[in-house]
């Protein structure tokens, strides 16, 4: 397995909307494991694949204690949201900046694991957060997007 490069604001590549994943290969099962170490190595609790400059619908999330309960989703999509929570956020790719973002309080999450099977999640609290947080990435959305503009002042002025 290897450390994947985190990007960081203000690299432009954040803002890539990805691709849906259509193989499910080997070099899908590496950049799962790939994208897992380096979450853990970060540390963090979520990982898009577009934060590692791989524009595919590709997202890692583990929120255990112990780091031994990894999700993999693989063309995710959100189906049900319900509820409305706050909550404090921050990113790897956007170090040492936290913010309250508000964001549905419960989800319920349809996508394919690494091998292609459907799977469906129903999250709340901070699994719901985090799932949220990382499908942005896949959108090319950054948290502090949900801020005021004034705090989002990475952006070009073309958008």
């Amino acid at each position: 397995m290897t450390i994947l490069n985190i990007l960081t604001l203000p690299d432009k590549r954040l803002k890539t909307i990805a691709d849906p994943v259509v193989s499910f290969d080997a070099d899908l099962k590496k950049l799962t494991k790939d994208m897992l170490e380096t979450m853990y190595d970060a540390p963090g609790i979520g990982l898009a694949a577009t934060q590692v400059d791989v524009h595919k619908q590709v997202v890692v999330i583990d929120i255990s204690e112990d780091k031994n309960n990894p999700i993999c989703l693989i063309n995710p999509k959100i189906v049900e949201k319900n509820g409305l929570q706050t909550h404090e956020e921050g990113c790897l790719s956007v170090p040492n900046i936290y913010a309250k973002v508000k964001r549905a309080s419960s989800i319920v999450v349809e996508a394919q694991n690494e091998t292609g099977e459907n799977i469906t999640i129903v999250a709340d609290e901070l699994l719901a957060v985090c799932i949220q947080h990382e499908l942005d990435h896949l959108k090319g959305i950054v948290f502090l997007d949900h801020l005021s503009v004034m705090i989002a002042s990475y952006r070009s002025p073309a958008g």
